[in-house]
């Protein structure tokens, strides 16, 4: 049993294809990854929540341009940006979510003022940014967001789908950031942000504001944050089935998760992963493509990080 904090991070299983990832590029991704680590370690070893320690690690992903969500977020096939937010504590499985909306610079934070100042769940569109406005938040501009990759990107997969080249290449459907954490308390939570995928229909939801679907926490079983096929993953309800299977079976988190991932989500020929960790403070982040953005600390244990 892990008697101090875990913290887990992820920037998404739609990572560039090994032959296209320089030596330099992958160094960007993992300093990236470190900033988010450091920013959750900051609540953690303070003595701080499990839920401001997500809070704070996907407000740092967000920051980074080099993930889809917040500032380098994709473009819808409309040329707007469009994003989705939740996230879950699991001493009390509150939750709060966001979908559809552009203007918060850390959508999760839109996400956190509905759980804090609504009596709702989960806000889409205008009601949503008008509780991000009443709290305060940080708004910004189409230039901040705006990446010359992510538009590249979208210019890209709308000649494919005119020529009817398109295919599946997960680098272009996925994209995704997240964090789980047990603090040192032994509670739980998770948070998951998302611009989507490109050139998505304006008004596509995936699976990310979805509790239990992208986002689930409670801290009698596991906390999951998910990255993947939207529509394969909200048919699933992944993060809730790996949480069921636990509660109901008593299976280990990484047998549940391998399950879910490896089998279940392959079966609808789905692709994608997850990062998790259980009431102990055990990590596991399966994932069945070639690769996803994710890093890791435990106290007293040190932080790693991987793509491939």
């Amino acid at each position: 049993m892990i008697r101090g904090f875990s913290l887990a991070v992820h920037g998404g299983a739609g990572v560039l294809h090994r032959d296209c990832m320089t030596p330099e590029r992958e160094a960007e991704y993992h300093a990236a990854l470190d900033r988010a680590l450091s920013a959750g370690e900051a609540v953690l070893n303070t003595d701080g929540s499990a839920f401001d320690a997500v809070t704070q690690a996907v407000c740092t992903l967000e920051n980074e341009p080099l993930f889809n969500a917040g500032r380098g977020a994709v473009f819808t096939r409309d040329k707007q940006h469009e994003m989705d937010a939740c996230l879950m504590d699991g001493s009390n499985r509150q939750a709060g979510a966001v979908a559809g909306i552009f203007g918060p610079k850390n959508p999760i934070l839109a996400a956190r003022s509905v759980l804090e100042n609504t009596d709702h769940v989960f806000m889409i569109g205008e009601g949503a940014l008008a509780v991000a406005r009443a709290a305060g938040l940080d708004f910004e501009e189409k230039a901040y967001f705006f990446t010359q990759h992510r538009w590249d990107a979208l210019q890209e997969t709308l000649k494919m789908e005119a020529e009817g080249t398109l295919d599946d290449d997960p680098s272009r459907r996925h994209g995704t950031v997240g964090a789980v954490a047990r603090d040192r308390n032994g509670h739980l939570a998770a948070a998951t942000s998302t611009g989507g995928m490109t050139a998505k229909r304006s008004g596509r939801v995936g699976d990310t504001p979805v509790v239990g679907a992208g986002t689930y926490a409670d801290d009698a079983t596991c906390a999951v944050s998910a990255t993947g096929d939207g529509e394969a993953f909200l048919r699933l309800c992944v993060a809730h089935e790996i949480e069921a299977r636990m509660r109901l079976t008593g299976v280990s988190l990484e047998r549940a998760a391998e399950d879910v991932i490896m089998t279940e989500l392959n079966a609808l020929n789905g692709t994608g992963g997850i990062i998790a960790l259980d009431r102990n403070g055990a990590i596991t982040t399966p994932f069945n493509c070639e690769g996803m953005y994710r890093g890791w600390s435990v106290e007293r244990d040190g932080r790693q990080m991987a793509i491939y």
